[in-house]
């Protein structure tokens, strides 16, 4: 393909608040244009790795992994400079094959962990331990190459520093990067870097550094970085990106690059050296018996013992024995006994040490070895509730045990975990802040030099409802398979739909809003989730830190699923708080009570319900589900499973 290109420096929307690029839009924009690849090269980060792999493959085009890392001009653990710009320049890499990738995540992680600054930075001793696989472009004006051209004018420096990088990644893997958006520094630079690349016997790339798809998402990218920098649009010395840094077509790039064809053609070269299958293989931890006995006669070991437990005489009935055969032979099948070993060990210690956990929450009732092993405390047989809804041979996914602790000890369970994997074994995970409905309005009405009470007006105009957008989007019906239109606030809001139609700065404030709506924020902890590795997760996953110093994945709950790696969720709830609180209230004056022997026929706690006095208790402490049970009748503990269950499907239906 002669006159294709491939955009190797494109930065997606978790580039946060600087990149405009929605991941799927960006992916089908290029399979569109006919481009055979595409690279994801965000500021330091790997958050959208897998999302854009899953995407490339979908839309049948090559991903290419990357990072536009940041490289501290000494050591990366030095921490030292007057500001951002000398203590770090930028480096385009991707990954060639697996080790690349491995190398990639190990860089952006080490960046985050150990080399933060102004920015997560590596160095050029840890890019040549970690080289193997890689491919480097020379970077956009703060790379250090071309920053040594341009704005230290030192022609001689800027050569060494590309000769050492040539040295490091060897010289078929590093490329001058040729960047031209109108903009003076980058004439000089271009001016230098194909003598430069000749005489160094490297190549040269052409590059566009995307930041948006079209060239009219120009206005509504700056008014999202003006939102990342807290500027106002009207501020004349704020940050602002020039009309060009856009998803530019092969056509635009050869013409653009007619002078220097070779520079297009080696997009083409390095996208067909890339390529490998991302690997989604388990990485649990191992967990290890006792003893040396085996993980299946182990778990068989307890199940049975727990079986007897709970059931007393009726484990040999015909109805339980047949509901262990059933279960116990997909867990081995399947291969999910070193799952529900490790997830018994934490719940098993956390009770061996009087910390609280719940009955259980989800499909994970369903399972009966569940129950016997103490992961779960409701009997699935007495419930009748379907093993098959937690796992079953026709879906073969990973099982996802979801744990409540006692929210003022939830930590310790953590650190048990941790002491047992080891520290860099585990991890929180991250999640991503979008631009909601009500926020992004918010936003940029700000930088646009809003009052707050006009702001706030329209903002008051989009109905408070889950969920809600700006505009609406279509989506396929499940029963026609044809598309239909889901309202959005403009929809629903005919005053809203007015101000839009009749005030001038409310369209220009609408029309923004609604191209920003959705874009990623900015970064939080999940509130429970955990990952758990058998060794340092930065052999797997690209990590970082939250603001409190604790060590996060850059991988959100699905893409770690995905990858394979093990995720549980260890919640903290309030209520066995309460909970324990009470029962030690109790035991004061009756050291002999026992929570778990409450009856559940206990006609005094049903009246509790009918009168609606059930503030505090899980689940049925909002105003809905007060008068719900007050109009219920309720006289046994099927009644409430029923209130929970119609009133949740209510809810999201």
């Amino acid at each position: 393909m002669p006159d294709s290109f491939v955009h190797l420096h494109c930065h997606t929307e978790y580039s946060t608040l600087d990149g405009a690029c929605r991941v799927g839009d960006a992916v089908k924009k290029a399979a569109k244009m006919g481009m055979p690849a595409l690279a994801i090269t965000d500021h330091g980060v790997m958050f959208g790795a897998v999302e854009f792999y899953q995407e490339c493959n979908k839309a049948g085009i090559k991903p290419i992994i990357g990072c536009e890392v940041y490289v501290a001009p000494d050591s990366h653990l030095k921490k030292s400079g007057t500001g951002q710009k000398e203590s770090s320049f930028h480096l385009t890499l991707m990954a060639s094959n697996e080790d690349g990738y491995k190398n990639l995540v190990k860089l952006v992680s080490t960046a985050h962990l150990d080399g933060f600054y102004y920015k997560p930075r590596i160095d050029k001793e840890l890019l040549a331990q970690h080289a193997n696989g890689l491919i480097a472009l020379s970077g956009c004006l703060k790379g250090e190459v071309p920053y040594a051209i341009h704005a230290e004018q030192n022609q001689k420096k800027a050569m060494e520093l590309a000769a050492t990088y040539r040295d490091i990644l060897g010289k078929e893997n590093f490329f001058m990067e040729l960047c031209d958006h109108g903009i003076e520094a980058q004439r000089t630079v271009n001016r230098a870097l194909p003598q430069m690349a000749k005489d160094l016997g490297l190549g040269l790339v052409a590059t566009n550094d995307v930041h948006f798809l079209s060239k009219e998402d120009h206005s509504a990218h700056d008014v999202l970085v003006c939102i990342g920098t807290g500027s106002n649009v009207a501020d004349e010395k704020r940050m602002r990106y020039v009309t060009e840094v856009y998803f530019k077509t092969p056509e635009e790039m050869r013409h653009l690059w007619r002078d220097h064809p070779e520079a297009c053609d080696n997009t083409l070269a390095i996208a067909e050296r890339c390529g490998f299958k991302l690997d989604d293989s388990p990485k649990y931890p191992n967990y290890k018996p006792p003893e040396g006995r085996g993980q299946n006669e182990y778990l068989r070991e307890i199940t049975l013992a727990g079986m007897r437990k709970r059931y007393g005489s009726d484990a040999d009935s015909e109805v339980i024995q047949r509901r262990y055969a059933l279960e116990i032979d997909l867990l081995e099948r399947q291969g999910f006994v070193n799952y529900f070993l490790i997830v018994w060990d934490f719940i098993n210690w956390a009770k061996e040490h009087g910390i609280p956990v719940g009955p259980g929450r989800g499909s994970a009732a369903g399972s009966m070895i569940a129950y016997a092993m103490g992961i779960t405390d409701i009997d699935p047989i007495r419930f009748k509730l379907l093993f098959e809804r937690f796992l079953n041979p026709e879906r073969v996914s990973p099982p996802d045990i979801d744990v409540d602790f006692c929210q003022n000890r939830r930590g310790e369970v953590i650190e048990y975990v941790r002491n047992k994997y080891g520290e860099r074994a585990v991890s929180q995970i991250i999640t991503f802040g979008t631009l909601g409905a009500k926020s992004v309005v918010r936003d940029v009405a700000r930088v646009m030099g809003w009052s707050y009470g006009d702001a706030d007006r329209v903002a008051k105009m989009i109905p408070n409802e889950l969920g809600i957008t700006l505009a609406g989007f279509d989506k396929k019906n499940k029963d026609t398979g044809l598309m239909e239109h889901v309202g959005g606030a403009i929809d629903k809001n005919p005053e809203l739909a007015q101000a839009v139609k009749t005030e001038a700065a409310t369209a220009q404030l609408w029309e923004t809003a609604t191209k920003l709506e959705g874009l990623t924020r900015g970064t939080g902890v999940h509130a429970a989730g955990v990952v758990i590795g058998d060794r340092d997760l930065s052999e797997f996953i690209p990590l970082t830190r939250a603001n409190d110093g604790s060590i996060v994945s850059q991988y959100a709950m699905g893409p770690l699923t995905d990858v394979g790696m093990l995720k549980c969720d260890f919640l903290g709830l309030k209520t066995l708080t309460v909970i324990s609180d009470a029962v030690n209230l109790i035991h004061r004056h009756t050291p002999d009570f026992n929570i778990d022997t409450i009856p559940l026929d206990d006609q005094a706690t049903f009246d509790v319900y009918n009168k609606g006095e059930t503030i505090a208790v899980f689940q049925v402490e909002s105003g809905g589900m007060v008068n719900v049970c007050r109009q219920f009748d309720v006289n046994d503990i099927e009644d409430i499973n029923a209130i929970l269950a119609l009133y949740r499907r209510a809810r999201w239906t």
